[in-house]
């Protein structure tokens, strides 16, 4: 096995072929210090605490693993009926040398199984006992593919749980439903599952599309009411906070879901953690409770008496009374309101996502042990829309006190220094691109959201090794680079594996920095030490 580097806090292991990273990923449970592991096609990542235990000492401690000590235990069988109408097909079945109605007669002919879980939950990675079966991904991948599309991509065969970006050959459509998080098991496609994909005309689709459908936004808004209008306005009996302007995204937050990554679903949480600290701590909650966190002008109303504050991303603050009297505040300074307030949040000078704390926290259902919005994943309530309400508590345990001094935060056209480990793929890049990625300045583009920050460069980052690259498992801050070289930095909503090599990743100190860096900042990439 080969240890490689993928963050400050984590390490991809080479094993020598799929089986062996199963069986690994079993095998290391128990090692001391090991927070998290992802299988992938022929590796494992590996999150470790670096309170417990150094990458080194990890590395000894995994090396010393054998292998055929884990028994691999077969899974149900599952049957996916499939619309062979994909936007790739054609194209596919000349990258593989085949006609259409061979591809698809082989794609159902062979026998596939759930290898592992990755890139989003419900998402089973299906290795086939075809060898026909080995595609190059996308070039680029699509920023949208839609939910139930049927793809295909290196040895592996696919269904997308929902809506998300991706770079697989899309072959197919699906009825089925992949994931639900109201269903035990969530995921349909679980690892060991066996799975035969049939001709949707050959089977009964009520005999395999089980559980509800995909989270809609009104199942995802699950706590959240709309106002009622009344004589008197919106009618509010219990203390919540109304969207009257989301803004470009307004979002339920906490620390997120970590540990569930080999599910398939990635930790989430509020991008920027230090606003979401320090809020809490300002109005008196306890850390994990839950906040709003938000991106662009935006307005909400109080219903009922309260204390908020604003944190993160800086701007123009001020709340309007119920009778039309305006007040300025703070930044990070906890400020009472009365019934009916309402605050108004202008564009960021500085910083790109501000947190609303209220005193008692966001009072949400509790999805997978958090209450987080997943973008992504589609976990958690849905992003709030004008008219929304969130319920709050009504107990905090701590004192109010106001939060720490304004961070520096840039503003678009301002320069920012993020610290990176290289590796674990430095290797499949020149030693010119290696070398550019911390000279080269790289603007945020406006293609930046919650799952990655896409960066441009004068000079593309060019690659040594043109292979395909199997699905491996990716850490939060990873910095992707696609076939078009210009690098991609994960969020916290990323795809929990990808198949584009991962350069680098940011250290663990930036990466709530790197979450308030607006289209227009440049960066400079420094290698830590």
């Amino acid at each position: 096995m080969r240890v490689l580097t993928a963050s400050d806090r984590a390490v991809l292991v080479e094993c020598a072929d799929l089986d062996e990273a199963m069986r690994m990923h079993r095998a290391w449970a128990d090692v001391p210090g090991v927070i998290e592991r992802v299988p992938g096609a022929r590796t494992v990542l590996v999150r470790f605490d670096p309170l417990v235990t150094s990458a080194a000492e990890l590395a000894s401690a995994l090396s010393a693993t054998r292998a055929d000590q884990v028994q691999l235990v077969a899974g149900p069988e599952v049957v996916v009926p499939v619309r062979y109408d994909g936007d790739d097909l054609a194209d596919t079945a000349r990258l593989l040398g085949v006609s259409v109605d061979e591809l698809v007669r082989r794609h159902g002919a062979a026998h596939w199984t759930v290898a592992f879980s990755g890139f989003a939950p419900g998402f089973g990675y299906l290795v086939g006992d075809d060898p026909l079966f080995d595609v190059p991904r996308r070039p680029s991948p699509r920023t949208r593919v839609p939910a139930g599309s049927v793809a295909l991509a290196g040895r592996f065969s696919g269904v997308y749980p929902r809506e998300t970006p991706g770079g697989w050959q899309l072959i197919g459509t699906t009825d089925a439903v992949m994931w639900d998080v109201h269903r035990d098991p969530p995921a349909l496609l679980v690892p060991g599952a066996r799975v035969r994909f049939v001709t949707a005309d050959r089977v009964a689709v009520s005999a395999v599309v089980s559980g509800t459908s995909d989270a809609s936004a009104a199942e995802r808004s699950v706590g959240v009411r709309h106002a009622d209008a009344g004589p008197n306005g919106p009618a509010s009996p219990a203390p919540a906070l109304e969207a009257l302007n989301p803004g470009l995204q307004l979002l339920v937050q906490d620390r997120g879901r970590p540990g569930l990554a080999a599910l398939g679903v990635p930790a989430s949480g509020a991008a920027d953690q230090i606003a979401m600290r320090d809020a809490n701590r300002a109005v008196g909650n306890a850390p994990e409770a839950a906040v709003l966190e938000g991106v662009g002008p935006s307005a909400v109303r109080f219903h009922g008496a309260g204390v908020a504050v604003i944190t993160g991303a800086e701007g123009e603050l001020a709340v309007t009374g119920a009778g039309g009297a305006t007040r300025r505040i703070g930044h990070g300074v906890p400020f009472a309101v009365a019934d009916g307030d309402e605050l108004h949040i202008g564009a960021p000078m500085c910083g790109l996502r501000f947190t609303i704390a209220v005193r008692g926290g966001i009072r949400m259902p509790a999805e997978l042990g958090s209450r987080s919005t997943d973008t992504l994943s589609g976990i958690g309530p849905a992003p709030l829309r004008a008219g929304d309400m969130v319920p709050l508590g009504d107990a905090a345990p701590n004192a109010v006190e106001p939060a720490p001094l304004p961070r520096e935060l840039p503003a678009a056209g301002g320069l920012v220094v993020l610290d990176i480990t290289l590796g674990p793929r430095r290797d499949w890049f020149t030693a010119t691109a290696v070398r550019l990625l911390g000279e080269q300045e790289w603007t945020v583009t406006a293609r930046s959201d919650r799952v990655g920050m896409r960066l441009h460069g004068e000079r593309p980052l060019e690659r040594a090794i043109l292979d395909e690259l199997p699905s491996e498992g990716v850490v939060d801050g990873a910095i992707q680079v696609p076939a078009d070289g210009q690098p991609v930095v994960f969020g916290p909503d990323h795809p929990i594996t990808g198949g584009y090599p991962i350069i680098g990743a940011l250290t663990d100190a930036v990466r709530d920095l790197a979450a308030q860096l607006s289209p227009g900042v440049r960066i400079r990439f420094r290698v830590a030490s």
